[in-house]
């Protein structure tokens, strides 16, 4: 097999790694929608997104008017704000992770715009990694070819898939350290419940003593 087709298959297997998610919900005019995206850190990530208009008459939904956008809020693992800004209603919007963990993706309407009672579908598009990268646009500016530019692709799989790893050890490490506070903390509760039913004992059989003998003076 040439190192064309070692390259191409590797690339292939590597694929099925890479973080992505499609899918739509409904939101009401006064609701608010998070996603929870687990991102490892120094990881770019693109939210594409649509927005439609609920129809009454056809009852399906069609493409929203100019007016209506969504606002959208990302926060890192922290709680501290990465993007807080209105959108229109079909674009892509991008940010950087600069700490890896749990990323709250909030969207709501800019409701002052709507009439009262309508529903929106939000179609959303969520790409993680290697994925958010345009890689066509990449191959024409840095004019690569074919090859160059699979290779362009296998290494920023490969960095992605060592992220991956370094997080998924990070999040190991942390249920480890919980698991083992948890078993420290069963352990002294039963140490202690052993402790209390000891004393106990002691204190009913020294008063069932102290009852007796009482009785035989009597």
């Amino acid at each position: 097999m040439s190192h064309f087709g070692v390259i191409s298959t590797f690339l292939f297997v590597l694929l099925s790694f890479s973080t992505c998610s499609a899918l739509y919900f409904h939101i009401g005019e006064t609701e608010r929608k998070c996603f929870i995206e687990e991102i490892p850190d120094e990881t770019t990530v693109i939210v594409n997104y649509k927005v439609e208009l609920y129809d009454p008459k056809s009852g399906g939904f069609m493409p929203s008017s100019p007016g209506i956008g969504m606002h959208v809020e990302v926060k890192d693992p922290d709680d501290k704000l990465v993007l807080s800004r209105v959108y229109s209603s079909e674009g892509r919007l991008s940010f950087t992770s600069h700490t890896h963990g749990e990323h709250v993706i909030c969207l709501y309407s800019n409701s002052t715009k709507w009439f009262s009672g309508t529903q929106l579908r939000v179609h959303l598009d969520i790409q993680v990694g290697e994925h958010a990268i345009d890689y066509a646009n990449v191959a024409q500016k840095d004019k690569l070819s074919d090859l160059q530019l699979r290779v362009r692709q296998l290494l920023d799989q490969v960095d992605q898939i060592s992220k991956e790893q370094n997080y998924q050890r990070y999040r190991e490490e942390r249920f480890r350290m919980t698991s083992e506070s948890t078993n420290s903390r069963v352990l002294w509760w039963s140490i202690i419940q052993t402790v209390i039913l000891l004393v106990m004992g002691a204190w009913q059989t020294h008063h069932l003593k102290s009852f007796f003998e009482a009785k035989k003076l009597v």
